[in-house]
């Protein structure tokens, strides 16, 4: 596996955009519906945007970027409205930390306890990068179903057209 700095500062800048698109699309709906029960893995559009943060939070905290979450996955933060204002700080927190790595950095393993598998795992640290990065964009894309199940306009998730520069938070 080789990771490079480079690849985790494209990846961080997508995952920045991408969700200032989604703030942007869940502001065209009532929190009624971004509760809604849509059928989806995690239930509601409000309840997998959670899910997404809060794995982010616990990835970045066994990357060392941060503290872990407390609360549960789903019910992470109580609106759509602090909802926006925790993944805005998250995306700021990740994308700071991207722009200032080294390639030893991205070297060795990273060991952590799963509550949920209740057993110890043990992987090198720019496979764990890689599977923060993957599992944003997996749940993304079952959010970007759910939006236009809803009626939304959903984002555009191409990486090609990422805006190269301004402003992604």
């Amino acid at each position: 596996m080789h990771v490079f700095p480079d690849y985790c500062v494209t990846m961080a800048r997508y995952n920045a955009w991408q969700n200032t698109q989604l703030r942007a699309a869940f502001d065209t709906l009532s929190d009624a519906e971004l509760c809604a029960d849509r059928k989806a893995f995690f239930g509601s559009i409000f309840t997998t945007a959670n899910h997404i943060l809060w794995a982010d939070r616990m990835w970045m905290a066994r990357l060392g970027i941060g503290e872990a979450p407390d609360g549960d996955h789903l019910t992470l933060t109580p609106t759509p409205a602090v909802w926006a204002g925790e993944r805005y700080k998250t995306d700021a927190r990740l994308l700071h930390w991207a722009e200032h790595l080294h390639a030893v950095d991205l070297k060795g393993d990273v060991n952590w306890r799963s509550v949920m598998a209740n057993r110890d795992f043990s992987h090198p640290f720019d496979l764990c990068v890689m599977h923060l990065f993957n599992h944003q964009t997996h749940h993304r894309g079952q959010i970007h179903a759910m939006l236009t199940a809803a009626g939304a306009e959903a984002p555009v998730t191409d990486i090609l057209f990422m805006p190269e520069n301004g402003p992604l938070l």
